[in-house]
């Protein structure tokens, strides 16, 4: 199995996690009001290391940035779970923009649908990519062993319950 690839092989500790690489461009806009945009272009396995430039030219800067952490917490099965079961399991990547500089920057990332969703309710810059075939599996394989969703509770709409309970339910109000 290579190094890349996540396999879930059962219960890891209280918070397995894996460290991810996640990769900024700026492109160059024609526009009155900015020279650029700065996009999440995606994830990929961790290559360690400091923030650096991996291409340039006068149209594109691509930045990778390594080192962020992805942990599963059991509070957050019910993300996973619906991240896990999506069409295209995404990982959410919230950024933030250095003062000095004016670029943006990963401040954290989740796989759960629920995390991302408190993070933009706090006015957090959240954008979404796709996880790549062995980070979603693992997340599912972890959904799978520790996830199941609670029963509903599901009652009958008194139109079932025929005569003789509509009339001893409306007899006891």
């Amino acid at each position: 199995m290579g190094a890349r690839e996540f396999p879930y092989s059962g219960p890891m500790g209280a918070h397995p996690s894996r460290k991810i690489s996640v990769i900024l461009e700026r492109h160059a806009v024609q526009s009155r009001w900015e020279t650029h945009r700065w996009l999440l272009a995606g994830v990929a396995p961790d290559e360690a290391g400091e923030a650096r430039v991996v291409a340039e030219d006068e149209a594109l800067l691509r930045r990778l940035h390594p080192g962020i952490e992805l942990a599963l917490f059991h509070g957050e099965a019910e993300g996973y779970y619906l991240n896990a079961t999506s069409d295209e399991p995404s990982v959410f990547v919230a950024l933030r923009t250095d003062e000095a500089s004016g670029e943006p920057y990963p401040y954290q990332a989740t796989l759960s649908y629920n995390e991302a969703a408190r993070w933009m309710d706090a006015s957090e810059r959240v954008e979404r990519v796709p996880a790549w075939a062995e980070l979603a599996h693992w997340l599912g394989a972890w959904v799978e062993a520790n996830y199941r969703p609670e029963p509903k509770e599901r009652r009958k709409p008194r139109s079932f319950a025929g005569k003789e309970g509509r009339l001893r339910k409306e007899g006891s109000q």
